[in-house]
Parts: structure tokens; C-alpha cells; sequence
């Protein structure tokens, strides 16, 4: 077994002298494709021994053993050599480009990809279309493949012990700029896989599902249920994914390679870019779990894709609607939304909130502090639990504060799963609470929240806000929730005062 203590800094140490390499981001993606073909020669490896005159889709150049190992007998390529090879061969012929002669002859053919392409074949050019090589010195790039190259994805115990450091590696992209979108903190996923109760045949999915968090934690709780090999079978084949950026997926496809599924059904395509009226039962899903990009504005091309009451420009609106239409009646959805979208009031959100509540049954939202997502975002959300059994009836509200000891979450603070047990000891056996003279836990009807309240969701709000520092657009951002509110508010007490009176309100 290698020594797998000090994997991530000991790249990070390398990296840090390439010139090619700034910031984390870029440095995480530089790991992503190196540890992606590493982990897929040794699929590839089992693939062979178990399939009779198993055919790579990668050419035997290109293959991680024939390339990047080091048998240490001094012929492995370095420096120019390694850097040239790498872009002019390796990722021209992964994307699909034949790499060939003065004279047009073909040396190594490109990886070719079409409909009746093998899911496990296919997500090597699907990985790659868009992946980029950042390091420029060769002797570098040689000192981290190497270190890459000592993991022995042969031996289980190795493996599943690496499992925990690309865990890590995932973990960081949450500070990595922009990045931090792409990851949520496996404590939700975890809680959220948890409450969903998964169970052994149901196929799940995630429409924009970034490095595959939720689905690496439903396959963790699924797990447990595996009694035979049919049960395995069906864990197998019991995810769905999309994610429209090149980065994440590299990283879920990965992530899930680490986790034995062999056909990862993870696709690299936009979820907002197909009609939703077109979904029928074979596009629904048992279960949904999510956790929708926001913040976004979507242009008119996208809108277009819905019907026009609930054609948002607001992503996390948009994604919301999809979840409706694709998930299965009798189904269990657990979506994160942010306040926003509790106590919006344009027209879409409030038909999205309508078609919520006739079409569905919203029983739970779980209100999450505003730093679960530090230091990403200070954004406060919500995790919306409902199925598809009918309408709702009544809706409980949960307020989850800070654990004893905590002023926030932060990136050496980070949330843990245990920070749940409120909620969950709270959920089984549910009251009704206050304290300090506000709203911890209630119970609304779905009459209260539509007719006396107008569909504003915001309810067991936080009450005691801290003054802290935010970034520009979180403080922008914030200040725009807030005003939402506080005019949602004005319109339902005019609208009520207007009704007493008997007029009309204009």
C-alpha cells in the first residue's frame, strides 16, 4: 500500500512552482483529469479480466499505463517530451481528434463517440471535451503524476481509503472562488439521503448534480440494504445525473468511478434546455434529491422552456418547475432553495409556490443557517421536503439553529451531520415550539399559507441577526431578499386592509 498521508499537499506543494497553475480551482482540475485516467485504468484492468476480448476505447498510447507510469527504469517521459505529448497528443486524441502524419495518414485515432456507444466507454471523450492541461513544466507535471500513479486502485482497502482524500479534494473547492457552487457540504447530502429513506429498486436523481455529493450519500445509505446480487444490480442502476459544467462532471465521473459504479448514468448536458410539457413517466423519478444553482439569471431561450406562469429568470425557479414535472407520482423530492424563493412574489415564484402546494404534498421545510455554505456564501437556505401523494394539507416549519458553541459555520468550523440531530430527533415526534416569544417549529395548513399569509413560506424565520461582514454581492444579494420580504409583507397587510374596505386594490 502507498502512503496516501499528505497525498493533497504534497501536490499542492509541486503545483505551487508551476506557472501555469493559479489558484485552487485550476490546481483541483489539474488533479481531476490525472486521478480520472488513473482511476479508469484500473476499471479498465477489472473490465479486461472479467470480459471476454474487452476493447479499450482509449488508444494503447494514450492508455495511463503506457504513458504516465513510472517503472523507475529511467525511460518514463518527462520535461518537454511529457508537456508535448500531453497537448499535442493525449487531449487532442481524448476529445476526439485523430492525431496523423504530414500527409493526412492517421498515426492514433481520435476517441470516437456515438449513440450506441457503452455509457462506461463513452465518458472518456465526454470527460475530456472540455478539460484543460494548466501545467507548463514538464518535470513538474512528471513529480505529480507519480505521486498520482502510486495509488493502487487494485487493493480495496487503498482505495476506499483514497475515497476519503478525494473527499477532501472536493471539500476545498468550497473556498475555491466560484467553484464553491459546484460542492455541497455532505453534511446536507447526507441528512437530506437520510430523511428521503431510500430504498433498494427506486432510481433517484439530480439535475444539476455538480461533483455528485447527493449521489455518492444515496448510494451510501442505499448501501446498506444491499442483501444479494440483484439488490447490487439495482444500486448500480439507481442514479441519474446532469451537470452542465465541464469541471464538476470530470469530478462527479470520478467520484462515482471511486465508488464502484461501473455506468455512472451521469450526463454532461444543460437540464433547462428541453420543454418540460415534452417529460413523460419514462423522464420521472422515484426520488429527487437537489440542490439547484441560484443567483442565476437565465436568458429568454431558456425561459421559453417552460409554460409562461412559471417562466422565471431566476435558475433555482427554473429548476424548481423541472423537479415538478420529472418527479414520479408516489414520489420524494428534498430540494435546498434559498429565502428568496420562500417569500418571492413575482408571478412565477408564486405559481411555482401554487402548483407546489395543489399538486404536492410540501410536509416539511427545514430552515438552515445563513453560513452552511461559507465560505462559498453566507445565503441563507431551506431544504424543502415533499412527495408526489397529492395536494398539501399542512405544512410544517423547522428552525435549525446554531449548535452551542457556534457563532457560524466556517471552512476550519464547518458543519457536521450531528448538527442535524434536532431535526431529526424533532421529526418523528413533531410539536410545536418556541422560544424566547418566537417561532422555532409550527404547523401551518395549506389554507393559512395560500389565503391568509399569500403564499409567503418565510415562516420560523431567524430572529436574532448578527451584524457580520459579507462580500459585495452576498451584501447586495442580502439586501434584495430583504426588501422582497418586507414588500411582500406590505401587499398581503394592503390587500387585507383593502378587502375590509371592501374595494378594490389598484
Amino acid at each position: 500500500m502507498s502512503n496516501l498521508s499528505g497525498f493533497v499537499k504534497r501536490l499542492r506543494d509541486i503545483m505551487r512552482n508551476d506557472a501555469g497553475i493559479n489558484g485552487d480551482a485550476q490546481r483541483i482540475e489539474q488533479i481531476a483529469w490525472m486521478l480520472f485516467l488513473k482511476v479508469y485504468d484500473a476499471k479498465e484492468q477489472d473490465w479486461d479480466m472479467d470480459e471476454d476480448e474487452y476493447v479499450s476505447i482509449i488508444p494503447e498510447e494514450c492508455r495511463w499505463e503506457n504513458w504516465a507510469h513510472d517503472d523507475k527504469s529511467g525511460k518514463a517521459m518527462t520535461g518537454e517530451d511529457l508537456l508535448k505529448f500531453v497537448n499535442n497528443t493525449l487531449f487532442p486524441v481524448l476529445k476526439g481528434n485523430d492525431i496523423k502524419d504530414g500527409n493526412g495518414k492517421v498515426l492514433i485515432p481520435g476517441v470516437k463517440v456515438d449513440a450506441t456507444t457503452p455509457i462506461k466507454k463513452a465518458i472518456v471523450q465526454t470527460t475530456f471535451a472540455d478539460a484543460n492541461n494548466y501545467m507548463k513544466d514538464g518535470v513538474l507535471l512528471r513529480q505529480v503524476i507519480n505521486v498520482i500513479d502510486d495509488i493502487d486502485f487494485g487493493d480495496y482497502e487503498e482505495s476506499h481509503a483514497f475515497g476519503e482524500i478525494y473527499e477532501t479534494i472536493l471539500k476545498e473547492l468550497q473556498s475555491a472562488g466560484s467553484a464553491g457552487e459546484f460542492y455541497t457540504p455532505r453534511a446536507v447530502t447526507d441528512f437530506m439521503a437520510q430523511m428521503i429513506r431510500p430504498k433498494i429498486g427506486e432510481e433517484m436523481a439530480d439535475f444539476a448534480c455538480g461533483t455528485g455529493g447527493f449521489i455518492t450519500s444515496w448510494l451510501k445509505e442505499l448501501q446498506k440494504q444491499i442483501k444479494s446480487t440483484a439488490d447490487a444490480a439495482k444500486y448500480g442502476n439507481s442514479i441519474y445525473g446532469i451537470e452542465k459544467k465541464q469541471f464538476p462532471y470530470m469530478l462527479c465521473i470520478t467520484n462515482l468511478l471511486l465508488h464502484g459504479l461501473d455506468i455512472p448514468r451521469v450526463y454532461h448536458d444543460n437540464t433547462l434546455l428541453r420543454d418540460v410539457l415534452d417529460y413523460t413517466e419514462d423522464d420521472q423519478f422515484d426520488v429527487i434529491l437537489m440542490n439547484p444553482p441560484y443567483g442565476g439569471s437565465e436568458k429568454a431561450d431558456v425561459k421559453n422552456h417552460f409554460p409562461g406562469d412559471l417562466a422565471s429568470s431566476e435558475t433555482a425557479d427554473l429548476f424548481m418547475a423541472v423537479i415538478m414535472y420529472r418527479l414520479k407520482q408516489n414520489g420524494r423530492a428534498a430540494v435546498i432553495l434559498p429565502d428568496g424563493f420562500l417569500f418571492g412574489t413575482d408571478n412565477a415564484k408564486v405559481n411555482l409556490k401554487k402548483k407546489l402546494l395543489n399538486e404536492f404534498n410540501l410536509h416539511t421545510i427545514v430552515r438552515m443557517p445563513g453560513s452552511v455554505f461559507s465560505p462559498y456564501t453566507s445565503i441563507t437556505t431551506n431544504i424543502l421536503f415533499f412527495d408526489r401523494t397529492g395536494p398539501t394539507k399542512e405544512t410544517w416549519f423547522y428552525r435549525l439553529d446554531m449548535p452551542e458553541g457556534y457563532k457560524h459555520f466556517s471552512k476550519t468550523k464547518p458543519m457536521k451531520l450531528e448538527h442535524f440531530d434536532p431535526v431529526v430527533a424533532w421529526w418523528n415526534d413533531r410539536q410545536e415550539i418556541t422560544v424566547d416569544g418566537f417561532d422555532k417549529a409550527k404547523k401551518f395548513t395549506a389554507q393559512q399559507l395560500a389565503e391568509e399569509l399569500g403564499y409567503n413560506l418565510d415562516q420560523c424565520g431567524y430572529p436574532h441577526i448578527e451584524e457580520e461582514i459579507l462580500a459585495p454581492m452576498d451584501l447586495i444579494r442580502r439586501y434584495q431578499e430583504e426588501r422582497a420580504s418586507l414588500n411582500a409583507e406590505i401587499d398581503r397587510v394592503l390587500t387585507d386592509i383593502t378587502a375590509l374596505l371592501g374595494g378594490v386594490q389598484e
